[in-house]
């Protein structure tokens, strides 16, 4: 995970109608299938489970990204295409119209407490180097024959892979010993490896009623790299999505090339930003890559940095909800002591 902090999501439940209002949509959805509240959790109520659990942390991160979706559309920023990164992708799937809000809670709760059994044999580590290539990753994990797999080709040099603990904890040693930078993810589970595949008939049965949606956005898939033409997202997708690698690179630099210059990142900490705009610069392209909250700072006052800086580098806002009940009015800038002339970046 790595985006999610204790309360990441109050201020804005707070002060925010938009976000309030789908959060609690995505709470109710989540209802019966969890045995906690949305709420509670998120507000640290006594007797609500903490954050450090994946079948916790993995639907309320779900609800609080479909939530930004919604905040930042409220402000005129509608997304032209969609993309996620894998459990990031079942939010994707909820704004692009691929999945209801129903059946998005409904993989991530059940596919997330599946994972559980998976906890405790295998981990994740970032490797500060590219997927392919000399000397790439895909190569040095060819050094532990399939303990260890290539989870999520993230950027130019931002590569995650995936296994069972003893491989990883010589291939932590061995880049350490030749340079390379690694660290290790807080997770003991082993997303996007060999591991996944022994919860696939779990899953299947559990998801096997999940409805697949025809997107009414653009929505670009990063367990394929191409787009999801028709009704594609079932029970079986979701496995894949946990299971493959995940192509974000690949399908950033497809954005790019197609003519995409912002990346908005819906998450309460931007933990995809970096490899984005690396990404962006590998290809020569010009976009702008903001996130929407960080870490400790999850209110409105965070929020309208975030939209200001993508309005600065030239994505249409409607500032109107920030003055509602007022009357704002445009002023003239000043001109600086001794100067006729006027200045503006």
């Amino acid at each position: 995970q790595g985006a999610q902090w204790v309360g990441m999501a109050v201020e804005l439940l707070d002060v925010s109608e938009v976000f309030a209002a789908r959060f609690v949509e995505c709470g109710v959805a989540l209802e019966g299938l969890v045995d906690w509240s949305l709420v509670d959790v998120v507000r640290g109520v006594g007797g609500a489970p903490g954050l450090d659990r994946v079948d916790v942390v993995q639907p309320v991160l779900w609800a609080v990204m479909v939530s930004l979706a919604a905040l930042w559309e409220s402000f005129g920023v509608r997304p032209a295409a969609v993309v996620g990164h894998s459990q990031g992708e079942i939010a994707a799937a909820v704004v692009a119209g691929a999945l209801s809000v129903v059946d998005g809670a409904r993989v991530v709760v059940l596919r997330s407490r599946a994972i559980v059994a998976l906890a405790g044999r295998g981990g994740m580590v970032s490797v500060g180097l590219a997927a392919e290539g000399p000397g790439g990753v895909s190569e040095l994990v060819g050094r532990w024959g399939g303990r260890v797999s290539v989870a999520a080709v993230n950027g130019p040099s931002s590569t995650v892979v995936s296994g069972d603990v003893g491989a990883l904890d010589e291939l932590v040693e061995f880049a350490e010993g030749v340079g390379v930078r690694v660290r290790r993810i807080d997770v003991d589970y082993a997303s996007h490896s060999v591991h996944v595949e022994e919860i696939e008939g779990e899953l299947a049965a559990a998801l096997g009623s999940v409805t697949a949606l025809v997107p009414s956005v653009p929505f670009l898939s990063t367990v394929t790299g191409e787009w999801v033409e028709g009704a594609v997202t079932d029970g079986g997708y979701w496995f894949r999505n946990l299971r493959r690698t995940v192509l974000l690179e690949p399908v950033v630099r497809r954005l790019v090339g197609e003519g995409h210059g912002a990346f908005v990142e819906m998450s309460p900490h931007p933990v995809l930003t970096v490899p984005i705009a690396e990404t962006v610069e590998a290809v020569g392209g010009d976009a702008v890559v903001v996130g929407s909250l960080r870490r400790g700072e999850g209110g409105l006052e965070r929020f309208y940095l975030s939209l200001g800086e993508a309005w600065a580098r030239g994505v249409a806002v409607d500032w109107s909800p920030v003055f509602e009940g007022l009357s704002p009015r445009r002023v003239e800038l000043p001109t600086y002591a001794f100067q006729r002339s006027r200045y503006w970046l």
